[in-house]
């Protein structure tokens, strides 16, 4: 972080608003088990870590689950791998989901061409109903996937519910994946039935997702085709084509029959972002997400029953997952579909006022735009409703922090909030009974029990002093957590699982953040330590941009790297030309052109810069993390490693990275 970090209390909650918060009741009730002050939030973490048996069967009665709750709470294992939670229980994600289907809207949808639709409890039930039945009758069951690809719409969470009431398995894309990108994700599950948008809009143009279905279809060879369209198409190559609206006008709403499901049955398959081939199938329990969501949702973020609560999302992000949990709460979900930015930047902040929304979830890529545009919703705003902004994605910086008290509200719990799709959930976050440190997460959510660790394994201490800085390094987890991963789809051995988090400290899980411990209790997050990319806090492959790069004549290979300034990160993309080629504003265009196309908007490299030769590893692997190191002045590990070190020179004090 470039910016120097001014040690002191930005925030601090009020007295009642810590006492009207559901966690401080939550501790209330638990306190002959923690002994703990209500407020002490320290102490309550050490207990959720130390006592998890106690722990954990308390949070799942605070939490309301419906289900079968069984004699344990956690079957214990020196492998964190094999602890198992709720281990003779039973439930069924949707109906936790569904409840009390009565005359309350469950969800305000709007898009970004000024369309807003609303849907109550009840009709959101009896259109699950509907759709399940449908599914059913395609032969969908427990275990079978449900792919889609489909905007952050009512019909999204429709189809989401509908397969978890019947024990399947949803795995979503956005729409703005490029046919290879969907492809390459929804074809590993092998859906046995697929549902997509057949268009959608984004700041006022009409996009087409049929070549992106075609591609799908083709691949993964869904059994049938549900279309959210106006449109009635009879097949598309060859797969049987349904209406979504026409369809589920042909069954009639009844009870459902949820089918409880062992509690780490799973719910959901998300993708890692692909650096290094293929994406991950990173399959998720319904028990696990269930429960973590709730906590974080319910104690971590203060969401309150009959509350609306908004995260701008899309459904190929871990986030629309999150917030969908929140209709489990009674809570009102707002949704928003296309730019954020669209007609003008003050889209989102003016649904905030017209929906009087109460937590509102952003990036802090967003929260920056708005700055540098000028925004002051202070002035031009009410934003009474507002009692708590989420931000995730990327560093929050603190001059961010500053913007939010000073031109946004004075008075909001402003909670940085962070973890990833590899848990579907949040390592570190808010909690409503401390202060807010500029700069700063508040610290670990319930039931994790973090460290920040050296190359050596060793944990870096916690400053003494609000004016000293930590020792950056890697965040792990020292405890089983209830999101972690069930399997990576088709890793049957578990190998890619225990790579992907395992192999680097043995017996933890180890994120792939780096992370510094602060005085407050809370952490800072640094940015990825591995090669991932993270525009704006949306992951994204390597391996995806040079696919699309490799397709274009003129260049014979290329690096990317994602490099952070301004408290983002924005990507770089270095090519090496082919003899007597050169990189023409043209070419730069065809490039980005291509990448648009074939992965998504989101790939497209802000920095297109011509080199003359590319850092290779002595097994012949384009070495992508020297190449970041070296454009962030920082000291290459293991030069000895690389075939051609003398390569690094060449991105050295490149003026076009500068600006």
């Amino acid at each position: 972080m470039n910016e120097a970090i001014e040690n002191r209390i930005i925030w601090h909650p009020s007295r009642a608003r810590i006492e009207a918060s559901a966690l401080f009741k939550f501790a209330e009730k638990t306190r002959t088990q923690h002994g703990c002050e209500p407020d002490d939030y320290q102490g309550l973490l050490n207990w959720s870590v130390s006592a998890p048996e106690a722990f954990y069967s308390a949070l799942w009665d605070e939490l309301d689950i419906i289900g079968e709750k069984g004699e344990r709470a956690v079957a214990t294992s020196d492998n964190i791998r094999d602890v198992r939670f709720f281990p003779d229980s039973r439930l069924n994600y949707a109906e936790n989901m569904l409840r009390e289907p009565d005359k309350r809207l469950a969800i305000i949808a709007h898009r970004d061409d000024g369309t807003r639709r609303t849907i109550t409890r009840k009709e959101l039930y009896d259109k699950v109903s509907s759709l399940a039945q449908a599914l059913q009758a395609m032969g969908v069951s427990k275990g079978d996937r449900v792919g889609a690809i489909v905007t952050h719409d009512i019909e999204a969470i429709i189809g989401y519910l509908a397969t978890s009431s019947l024990g399947a398995i949803w795995s979503s894309c956005s729409p703005d994946f490029g046919p290879a990108s969907a492809s390459d994700r929804l074809s590993q599950i092998a859906p046995k039935v697929l549902i997509a948008v057949a268009t959608y809009q984004y700041a006022g143009k009409k996009i087409d997702v049929l070549p992106t279905i075609r591609e799908v279809c083709a691949t993964a060879k869904p059994e049938q085709l549900i279309l959210i369209s106006e449109q009635r198409l009879e097949a598309v190559d060859g797969v049987a084509t349904h209406q979504f609206d026409a369809l589920l006008q042909q069954y009639s709403p009844r009870k459902i029959d949820f089918v409880p499901m062992p509690f780490n049955a799973p719910l959901a398959i998300l993708y890692s972002s692909g650096t290094t081939g293929v994406p991950k199938c990173i399959t998720h329990s319904a028990g696990g997400l269930l429960l973590q969501h709730l906590k974080e949702l319910k104690l971590q973020s203060d969401i309150q029953a009959n509350e609306r609560f908004f995260y701008f999302t899309t459904c190929g992000w871990m986030m629309w997952n999150w917030q969908v949990s929140a209709l489990a709460l009674g809570a009102t979900l707002i949704t928003y579909d296309g730019n954020p930015a669209y007609p003008a930047q003050s889209r989102l902040i003016d649904l905030i006022d017209a929906e009087q929304i109460a937590t509102f979830g952003t990036s802090a890529k967003f929260i920056d735009a708005c700055n540098n545009a000028g925004l002051s919703p202070i002035e031009s705003h009410d934003l009474s409703s507002l009692r708590t902004i989420l931000s995730t994605g990327s560093a929050l910086i603190p001059s961010a922090f500053d913007y939010i008290y000073q031109k946004w509200k004075n008075d909001v719990h402003l909670a940085s909030i962070s973890g990833g799709t590899d848990i579907c959930a949040c390592f570190l976050g808010g909690n409503p009974l401390q202060a807010v440190w500029r700069g700063e997460l508040q610290g670990a959510m319930l039931g994790m029990d973090l460290d920040v660790l050296d190359d050596a394994a060793q944990p870096l201490p916690r400053p003494e002093v609000p004016s000293e800085n930590g020792q950056s390094g890697e965040l792990v987890c020292r405890n089983a957590h209830l999101s972690m991963p069930v399997k990576f789809w088709g890793d049957d051995d578990g190998s890619r699982y225990h790579a992907a988090y395992f192999e680097r400290f043995t017996g933890l899980w180890a994120h792939g953040d780096f992370a510094e411990k602060r005085f407050s209790g809370g952490y800072i997050i640094h940015g990825r330590s591995d090669t991932t990319l993270n525009p704006g806090g949306v992951r994204i492959g390597t391996s995806e941009i040079y696919r699309q790069v490799e397709t274009i004549d003129a260049v014979e290979e290329a690096v990317t790297v994602g490099q952070d300034i301004h408290g983002d990160q924005r990507i770089v993309l270095f090519v090496k030309l082919k003899a007597h080629e050169v990189l023409t504003d043209e070419l730069r265009q065809t490039i980005r052109s291509r990448i648009r196309s074939g992965a998504s908007p989101r790939h497209v490299p802000a920095k297109i810069i011509a080199i003359s030769a590319i850092p290779r590893t002595r097994s012949g692997k384009i070495s992508e993390i020297a190449v970041r190191d070296t454009i962030h002045g920082r000291t290459v590990k293991n030069l000895d490693a690389l075939m051609n070190p003398e390569a690094l020179a060449l991105y050295q004090n490149i003026a076009e990275l500068k600006d």
